[in-house]
């Protein structure tokens, strides 16, 4: 140990307990990949380093020997119990723990990493990777409470126990075989997945071109031809219209039906339920009536609809043909359960040996599922003359099952080189008379390297959704790679399984910049997926409304089939929180870093802040792209953290240090979007190299006031740098630029202008300090332009502010300060959520700062606190002369709006939305209401009138009249 040895105040006591645990989904500050994160407190631990606690280290390798392998910073086998026998603290040792767990259960986790709290002595991150969330942090709760126990055993507590209570709980929600040995091989292709539910329900590939998966069931297995699939009866008689080998059969419903058809079809036969799957029910070589009326009784328990198959018993070997878009990809003999004589172990014994196999599991836990001994294997064992305490001789062959299916301890033996071309040529088109994509055919016959014609057999099932254990791990022969197809059938080589994703963050202004990328693609004719803190929007329709910027938003934008192109606003809360919702994105956009949030969440200072944002820019692949401010400082260091290209965007002028090194970045070949400032105004440019594209006048742009919103002309070089980066046009940039304003439809909540008698009103979502900057920029250059064109005299500026009661103290202060510099009359309000202030708190903390700023010689004169947001914006208005700017930094924006519209005696675009996704300008209970009233009406006299009116002019027999 390089640290200062620690010196024990007390004895050691099981103290150490998890604090916090969070589930980062996708990338995070901690790893690229996804991960757990638990936050542990030592406790008196904390002086306990594992050298110091005597036979910690053996009785831990003893309980989990795999953690010998560990190779932890020493990079080598066992350097992991090296720095156990040197000492380590045990916050450290719980990670190691929670791997190995993990990798007991079949996840190969290897990535972790512990580190102290900052500041805060005896508390540790431990972050480590996991492939089940559920398990993962059960592994970590049990590695915990190991490590506890190992400290100071616990009462009660077995290990071996609990870790097969553990191994149970993985082996539920873990995906079986099949659905396994798909993913791996789509994960091979960077294809991406989600899991949409706890079974085997999966998602492949994102947005337009997603396909869906159950076990072996596809998005392109037709419902139709499972149903006739589980019906072996209707199944039989397709295949046997098209000439194909297939057994005599009946279905019935009762027994004596059963003894009646067993006698008509001939002895022997077999009796299945008729929509039964894995061989449960199926009865085999029944050769008396007593015996068919037991089976039928057996397979009608199996069956859904009470119906039975009784069908000619067809011998020979089973073989499953397994088809995948019309092709035979793989055959397996399946050998029913047995064991095998030694001359010395009864038959039990022998079953408890083959059980023991580390390869056989429950269910479909492993690659073989272990024997299992119920009454109808002892019966079964009887027939063939032993008992189950019996010792077979040496080499005889004792079944326990009938069926060769790996479900019931069978084996199989892969086949797929030995068959013979005609019943290869049977199988695909027993595939295509069902008309399933994947499909399992089950042979019965001699040997399938002879024609089944010729020798005798048949097929006697055709399954949908068949598993691909058999054939994926065979006992014997080697593995057949057969998710390969089933991928291709799904995403043929060449095809897109990705939508392109556009991710954005920033300390401001990454909603206005998220909202214009949106449009420019709109208007290329992309179908656009939005995350953002006003909601999903997927083509420009708000579909749910929240603040929807952290992963779990991002994932049901990548699970809508509509989707061909998604934008994601990133917001510090949610990378913190969970990570991000995608595994990476192409191009990563970041507008500004700016002192926000901080004390939050561990993230105290800017630089911490910077490496939060950052996570998306360490999500670019190398062909990806990071679209950067380059006026910021703290954005320009992100460039070191990117794998893909950068693209630099930047409002300095030519000549100054930041311009020169753009310049600079462009003549090497890079990629920039810059001001060229003329006697005409300050034109956008896209350079590549050196070639220079002008692509828009700065004041010509709805969104930029005139370019007296220089934010905005920011927003808008960073969106044609993120449009440019996936190869949109020129022209297709422009015409977005040009056509997208800060009006509510497009921009809601973000510089909405609205004309109140005459009252140049702004609505504005500014809630920091950073914000306020640039808002009082903007309105300095918005009024010297307003009093250049107007007689009106003086031109007053007037502010209702506000920010969250979560910010630092000195954070409200500056936001007051900064707003002093440039409103003259200033109205401070409260949210209605404190976020943990007293009310009245936060808007003094606000009024303090603007108040300070006064004496020191601010241009405000008047500040006023009216903590309610309508009381404040009522009591602006009424203040304010025609020809004044107001402006309304919103907490309610619905509740603001209809206040507004009110004033006006005019609609107003949002005064309805509060807790709705209906259109902006429509009141919903006033459309609800009319609805109803018509509906009423249609139902009482307009339905009768119509109805009286049907009958007069149906034609009516001379000498009548209508009935009234």
């Amino acid at each position: 140990m390089t640290e200062d040895r620690p010196t024990p105040t007390g004895p050691a006591v099981p103290e150490l307990k998890i604090v916090e645990s969070r589930v980062y989904r996708g990338g995070n500050v901690w790893s690229y990949d996804p991960a757990i994160h638990l936050v542990v407190d030592l406790g008196i631990l904390e002086q306990y380093p594992t050298d110091l606690l005597e036979g910690f280290t053996d009785q831990l390798v003893e309980l989990l020997p795999g953690i010998e392998n560990h190779t932890c910073s020493r990079g080598v086998k066992g350097g992991f119990v090296e720095r156990l026998r040197e000492g380590t603290w045990l916050g450290h040792v719980a990670e190691h723990v929670a791997l190995q767990l993990q990798q007991e259960a079949g996840h190969d986790q290897r990535r972790g990493k512990t580190r102290q709290v900052k500041g805060q002595i005896g508390r540790y991150n431990v972050i480590y990777g996991y492939s089940d969330e559920g398990v993962g942090l059960a592994a970590g709760t049990l590695a915990v409470r190991l490590v506890n126990h190992l400290v100071r055993a616990e009462e009660g507590f077995d290990f071996d126990e609990a870790l097969e209570t553990f191994l149970k709980r993985a082996e539920r929600t873990a995906f079986g075989p099949s659905t396994a040995a798909i993913l791996e091989e789509a994960v091979s292709r960077d294809i991406p997945y989600i899991r949409l539910n706890s079974a085997s329900l999966v998602q492949l590939g994102q947005g337009v071109h997603a396909q869906r998966i159950r076990a072996t069931m596809t998005s392109k297995t037709g419902a139709l031809a499972v149903d006739i699939a589980s019906d072996k009866d209707l199944t039989t008689k397709l295949l046997g219209s098209a000439g194909l080998p297939v057994p005599k059969q009946e279905t019935v419903r009762g027994p004596e039906d059963a003894v009646a058809a067993a006698r008509k079809i001939g002895f022997p036969v077999v009796v299945k339920p008729l929509d039964g799957n894995h061989g449960r029910g199926v009865c085999l070589n029944l050769q008396s009536d007593d015996e068919v009326r037991e089976a039928f009784a057996v397979a009608r328990e199996q069956s859904r609809r009470g119906h039975v198959i009784v069908e000619s018993f067809v011998t020979g070997k089973d073989y499953r043909c397994l088809i995948v878009g019309g092709r035979m990809q793989a055959i397996a003999e399946r050998v029913p359960a047995h064991v095998v004589g030694d001359g010395e172990h009864t038959v039990s014994e022998l079953v408890d040996i083959t059980n023991a196999d580390p390869r056989r599991g429950v269910g479909h836990e492993k690659v073989l599922t272990r024997i299992k001994v119920d009454r109808a294997a002892e019966a079964l064992v009887q027939d063939q003359g032993f008992e189950m305490d019996a010792v077979p001789p040496q080499g005889t062959m004792v079944k326990l099952a009938l069926t060769g299916n790996m479900s019931t301890g069978g084996i199989s033996v892969d086949r797929t080189f030995d068959a013979h071309p005609d019943n290869v040529e049977i199988a695909e088109e027993a595939a295509r008379m069902v008309g399933l994509d994947v499909a399992g055919i089950d042979f019965i016959c001699p040997d399938i390297a002879s024609p089944v014609r010729e020798t005798g057999g048949a097929i006697c099932e055709v399954n949908a959704a068949p598993g691909f254990r058999m054939h994926t791990h065979p006992t014997i022969g080697e593995p057949q790679f057969i998710a390969k197809p089933v991928v291709d059938l799904l995403f043929p080589p060449g095809a897109a399984s990705r939508v392109p994703i556009v991710a954005v963050t920033g300390t401001n202004g990454k909603t206005t910049t998220s909202r214009m990328i949106a449009h420019i693609m709109k208007g290329v004719g992309r179908k656009v997926g939005m995350t953002s803190t006003d909601g999903i929007v997927v083509d420009e329709r708000l579909v749910f409304k929240a603040d929807a910027s952290g992963p779990k938003s991002a994932r049901m934008v990548l699970q809508n089939p509509r989707v061909d192109f998604a934008v994601m606003e990133v917001a510090r809360g949610g990378i913190l929180r969970e990570g991000l919702g995608y595994d990476r994105n192409d191009v990563a956009v970041v507008t500004n870093v700016a002192p926000d949030h901080l004390g939050l969440r561990g993230i105290d200072t800017v630089e911490q802040l910077a490496d939060v944002k950052a996570v998306i820019v360490e999500a670019v692949p190398r062909n990806g792209f990071a679209v950067l401010n380059a006026d910021d400082k703290l954005v320009r260091k992100m460039r070191r953290r990117c794998s893909g290209s950068i693209v630099w965007f930047t409002t300095s002028a030519p000549g100054t240090p930041v311009r020169d090194f753009v310049d600079d970045h462009c003549r090497r070949g890079g990629r920039a979007v810059v001001l060229e400032p003329s006697d005409k105004g300050d034109m956008i440019v896209i350079r590549h190299g050196r070639r220079a594209m002008q692509l828009a006048w700065t004041h010509l742009l709805p969104s930029t006031f005139g370019g007296t919103a220089m934010f905005n002309v920011a927003n808008a070089m960073a969106a044609a740098g993120a449009a440019f980066a996936v190869g949109t046009g020129l022209h297709e940039i422009r015409q977005g630029l040009r056509t997208f304003s800060t009006s509510y439809y497009l921009s809601p909540g973000r510089m909405n202008q609205i004309n109140v008698n005459n009252v140049d009103v702004i609505v504005d979502y500014c809630h920091n300090a950073p914000g306020m900057k640039v808002l009082g920029e903007f309105v300095e250059r918005y009024a010297d332009a307003k009093a250049g064109s107007t007689d009106l005299g003086k031109i007053s500026r007037l502010g209702v502010i506000a920010t969250a009661g979560d910010r630092r103290d000195e954070d409200m202060r500056e936001l007051g300060a900064l707003a002093a510099q440039h409103f003259d009359v200033l109205v401070v309000r409260e949210d209605v959520g404190l976020r943990g202030r007293s009310r009245g708190e936060t808007a003094a903390l606000v009024a303090d700062g603007a108040k300070k700023a006064m004496s020191e010689g601010a241009r405000c004169r008047q500040v006023e606190i009216v903590t309610d947001e309508l009381s404040a914006v009522r009591h602006v208005m009424a203040r304010a002369n025609p020809g004044d700017i107001v402006v309304v930094c919103v907490d309610q924006h619905g509740v603001v709006m209809n206040e507004l519209e009110t004033m006006t005696q005019q609609a107003q675009p949002g005064t309805h939305t509060a807790d709705s996704l209906a259109d902006p300008d429509l009141d919903p209970s006033t459309l609800s209401a009319e609805a109803q009233v018509s509906g009423v009406e249609a139902t009482d006299q307009d339905l009768a009138d119509h109805d009286l009116g049907e009958l007069e002019s149906e034609p009516q027999p001379a000498g009548t009249t209508p009935s009234k």
